[in-house]
């Protein structure tokens, strides 16, 4: 780089988003390089390609670049990222305890044990489990290990949101969740989720571009005067892509509380409460509306969870943010 930088030429870094993270495009930004990160399924690759090496790799992002086929990720900054982090940790001890539960329910499936009650995980169910008793001494060790599992892996997820609570006043991008939290549905994980993922969702200039990103808008295949959509394209986190809950209440009309997730009315600016009651109104109105029309629930689920996420981006208009 310094025999290059001294003759006088023009260096122009890129390299795919993988598991190294965004160290490298850091260390080239201080010392004033220019460099992209790239999205490994966004870059053209031959049909009839068969042999793939590291340099052919990097002769063909040299090519691309050169002829700005490359499209660039967006790089999060430093406590952006950090955030981002806490979530995803939280989000993987949720995943533990999920699949620790599906192995306590398919190992007493398997032995007879079924619980007969409406509502699994409750007191009752908790209660139910302490009198559990499978026939072998080997099995019984198993069953309690999975019980275990399942407890820890739900305090850890409780001490990740606690240091959330924590955290979140410390961050930039603090106002945004806070103001997201007004719309029905959104609770301060969800809001956390969506916002340390994306980041600042004002980068993009129309809502359509959000719901691009997050995988909701449908797939399509058109030729000539066809026009053919399919599925939608899933192309963004799942995790934020839907965070709509039907018993939770956002903001009534005269601007009360009446959820205990979302702020307090006077902590939220007059447009913002304007924009969550207007999407309260139609989202409420369209998820019974689509569901009078027989569509499925995951139909149901996603077009609620594309237009929450353009209200999502009118709040984030609104609520200004300090520059990274």
């Amino acid at each position: 780089m310094r025999k290059l930088v001294a003759s006088g030429k023009e260096l122009r870094f890129v390299y795919e988003a993988g598991r190294c993270g965004y160290y490298l495009y850091r260390q080239l930004k201080e010392k004033g390089l220019a460099c992209k990160v790239v999205g490994p399924s966004m870059v053209p690759k031959k049909s009839g390609e068969r042999i793939k090496t590291d340099r052919r790799d990097a002769v063909n992002l040299a090519r691309l670049e050169r002829a700005g086929e490359l499209t660039a990720v967006h790089v999060p900054e430093p406590e952006d990222e950090a955030m981002r982090d806490l979530s995803r940790a939280r989000e993987a001890a949720k995943r533990a305890e999920t699949q620790a539960r599906h192995q306590l329910q398919g190992l007493l499936l398997r032995h007879g044990f079924q619980y007969s009650g409406k509502t699994p995980w409750s007191k009752a169910h908790w209660l139910w489990l302490a009198d559990v008793k499978l026939p072998q001494p080997a099995q019984q060790i198993v069953f309690q290990e999975y019980v275990d599992a399942i407890s820890e892996a739900q305090a850890r997820e409780q001490r990740l949101v606690s240091q959330i609570r924590t955290l979140l006043p410390q961050w930039r991008l603090a106002p945004v969740v806070q103001a997201l939290q007004a719309l029905r549905g959104v609770s301060l994980v969800t809001a956390v989720i969506m916002v340390a993922e994306v980041g600042d969702l004002r980068r993009f200039t129309k809502p359509r571009q959000l719901m691009a990103y997050l995988g909701l808008v449908p797939s399509e295949h058109s030729s000539g005067p066809r026009r053919r959509l399919g599925a939608i394209t899933k192309a963004g986190k799942q995790s934020c892509a839907a965070g709509v809950g039907r018993e939770r209440l956002g903001l009534s009309p005269a601007g009360t509380r009446v959820a205990d997730h979302s702020p307090a009315p006077e902590q939220l600016a007059k447009p913002v409460c304007e924009i969550a009651w207007r999407a309260q109104l139609r989202l409420c109105a369209r998820y019974r509306r689509l569901t009078l029309k027989g569509k499925t629930k995951q139909v149901v689920v996603t077009a609620i969870a594309r237009e929450l996420a353009a209200f999502m981006w009118a709040i984030a208009q609104q609520v200004p943010v300090s520059a990274g």
